[in-house]
């Protein structure tokens, strides 16, 4: 959802286009509005209750306390199973995604649709299941909600700019990556903060609830505050930016381009200072579905400049992050 720039100044914000504080909380909560479906809170979205038990868990745990590679996935199959069994059952792909994040996924104020390179994602892997990419129920979760979501059943995949990382595959499994993006520091251009160093000491930084931003900046901060500052969802970080509760956002420079695609007076300071990874997410045990998301991603890396890819970055993300020539390699693991 797209919001006009912020002029900042003096000892407070000025925010332009939305009517001020008023306005931005109305249009806050018209895209929280979104049409859910009840799910059960049983055993998980085609999974068995036994596979998912401690056997699993031992041995997915043991790949992670050993973990060098944890974008390595199974290797793709067409095959069908329980989990894929069940999708089909229901007639529907149930998929987590955000409705706030610009370009990737989020609601279009105009169509009221949801939009974006995850939704395009999400879009293919229901045709290749059911024949149709219309057949999904689109879950909208918080960036902390997203691993308990595939845990509780609540819904097959999270589609959401979600890293791929050693204590992640903990808890949920993984597709091969379909993004590679880096942690990155967004300020107001006339900041003072030139980037992920030493000029964020003292300063206010707001990161997600459950991100890999809020890890970095717990293992080094640079003197910045941080603790009390998180947010469910990272559009909300933007928000507190332009309000001046906060100095600067840390997050996936993915998510920084579209905030700043979104507010003009804001922009990218330094370099990224990591390498991350986005990947499907399912829950663990559910084998079968994760060889097909990667059958799926196989096809969808295809095609060259003219693939689904290539197009849904140019249509997507280009714009906002220029010079990407290809997609993520696929990485496989045996077991």
């Amino acid at each position: 959802m797209t919001r006009s720039g912020s002029r900042y100044g003096g000892t407070g914000s000025r925010l332009r286009g939305w009517g001020g504080v008023a306005g931005m909380a109305a249009a806050c909560a018209l895209t929280a509005v979104v049409t859910l479906l009840p799910i059960s809170h049983g055993a998980g979205a085609g999974q068995d209750p036994e596979a998912a038990g401690q056997g699993v868990t031992r041995a997915v745990a043991t790949r992670a306390d050993t973990c060098e590679d944890p974008e390595a996935s199974l290797r793709p199959s067409g095959a069908e199973g329980p989990a894929i069994e069940k999708i089909k059952a229901r007639g529907k792909l149930i998929a987590g995604v955000d409705q706030n994040s610009f370009r990737w996924g989020y609601r279009n104020p105009a169509t009221r649709d949801l939009e974006g390179f995850d939704i395009d994602l999400v879009r293919a892997v229901a045709e290749d299941i059911l024949g149709d990419p219309d057949k999904v129920i689109y879950r909208a979760i918080p960036t902390n909600q997203r691993i308990l979501a595939l845990q509780e059943g609540r819904v097959d995949v999270v589609v959401r700019t979600m890293t791929v990382t050693c204590a992640r595959i903990k808890d949920v499994a993984f597709s091969t990556a379909y993004f590679q993006a880096g942690q990155q520091v967004l300020a107001p251009k006339e900041s003072t903060v030139k980037g992920y160093d030493a000029s964020l000491a003292g300063k206010k930084v707001c990161t997600a609830k459950g991100s890999t931003a809020y890890d970095a900046l717990a293992a080094k901060s640079f003197g910045a505050r941080f603790e009390g500052l998180t947010v469910s969802n990272q559009l909300d970080c933007l928000v507190r930016l332009q309000l001046g509760e906060v100095d600067a956002v840390v997050t996936d420079n993915a998510l920084a381009a579209g905030q700043a695609a979104q507010d003009p007076a804001v922009e990218l300071k330094g370099e990224p200072f990591t390498q991350e990874y986005y990947g499907i997410a399912t829950k663990l045990g559910s084998d079968d579905l994760v060889r097909r998301l990667n059958q799926v991603l196989d096809d969808y890396r295809e095609g060259g400049d003219n693939g689904p890819w290539m197009k849904a970055y140019g249509k997507w993300l280009k714009e906002d992050l220029p010079g990407i020539k290809k997609p993520p390699e696929p990485k496989y693991r045996d077991n």
